[in-house]
């Protein structure tokens, strides 16, 4: 067994709910996507007690003892957190912590990969099941939402990201997004949602945003997600200030950013990050230049991201030689290798 466990777990875009209506029986359903960056690195290895170091690292103990209970362990742990997705932004920071620790925990004791099992210990699927796919799996990922015996929302398609599109980020780094006592007061206290808009996502996601990423078509699948995030967005603006966007300077700097060609325009699951596509990296490196004057005005964050094809990576030193080997696995994809 490895001496101690290295976890990279991709950041995830939100970017719709596809039926929160709930008439068919079923609620929210989601569309999403794994980016390269911003990520969570952590390293996982036995001590003489629970410890955890770096951001979010009391939550992160807080998983290990729940871990530990679940899997009758008796052994320790010390966590250190290398990097993290910032939380509370819409980035997914919470799965992908909850999952890299579980990962992690299980190559260190031996046990199987099960990050289905790990995100209903963990708490982490109470409405979208796209957090725990792309950790498994990256990619495009649109899950089937909940239904009456649901106990994670299954992932009924999966799909690359062209390789050569980009993802380009807008971050407000002055606010944080809605979570939770306060997300479920705002989900409580929304109107009903019409089954007519359902209706419209659904068929936004299945005749055109999917069929786009085959063929490589940013203009349809980019006129597809900004219809999407403008029926959800018209939705969860009166939890949100009375606007599509949690931060009206993200707001702005879309807008901007539309101005100058760039396709999909939306907020990731409550914001404050906003995110828009761009056909390759000259293209967005020349639509973020256009837009810098702007957005260095309003103070927001823009940075250039890809979309990320494979889930997280989970590795191992295994102390069996002179110099320690590696045993690597991505999850959802690879089997795991040792050289």
């Amino acid at each position: 067994m490895p001496a101690s466990v290295t976890v990279v777990a991709p950041a995830r875009l939100h970017l719709g709910f596809l039926d929160l209506h709930g008439g068919l029986k079923r609620r929210f359903g989601s569309i999403g996507l794994a980016i390269d960056r911003p990520a969570t690195r952590l390293h996982i290895s036995r001590a003489a007690r629970n410890a955890a170091a770096g951001p979010d690292s009391e939550r992160a103990l807080a998983h290990v003892e729940a871990l530990q209970r679940r899997h009758g362990l008796s052994s320790f742990y010390d966590v250190a957190i290398e990097t993290a997705i910032p939380d509370h932004v819409g980035l997914g920071s919470g799965t992908q912590l909850a999952l890299a620790l579980g990962a992690g925990l299980r190559l260190l004791e031996g046990l199987p990969a099960d990050p289905a099992d790990d995100a209903l210990l963990l708490q982490r699927t109470m409405r979208s099941g796209i957090g725990a796919a792309i950790f498994e799996r990256g990619g495009v990922i649109v899950d089937g939402g909940r239904g009456e015996r649901t106990i994670t929302p299954p992932v009924i398609a999966r799909l690359d990201f062209p390789p050569a599109w980009r993802v380009i980020l807008v971050l407000d780094p002055t606010l944080k997004g809605i979570h939770g006592p306060e997300e479920i007061r705002s989900f409580a206290a929304l109107k009903p949602f019409e089954a007519s808009a359902s209706g419209e996502i659904c068929r936004l996601v299945l005749i055109q945003a999917l069929p786009a990423l085959v063929e490589a078509d940013i203009d349809a699948f980019g006129a597809a997600i900004t219809r999407i995030q403008e029926i959800v967005g018209d939705y969860f603006a009166p939890a949100q200030g009375g606007g599509a966007f949690t931060s009206p300077r993200v707001a702005q700097a879309m807008a901007e950013l539309a101005r100058h060609g760039a396709k999909g325009i939306g907020q990731s699951s409550w914001g404050p990050t906003g995110f828009a596509f761009a056909a390759d990296a000259a293209d967005a490196a020349r639509i973020c230049a256009l837009s810098r004057e702007k957005s260095n005005a309003l103070g927001v964050d823009i940075a250039i991201c890809k979309g990320l094809n494979h889930g997280a990576i989970v590795r191992g030193d295994l102390p069996d030689g002179p110099a320690p080997a590696r045993a690597t696995a991505t999850i959802g994809t690879d089997r795991p290798t040792r050289s």
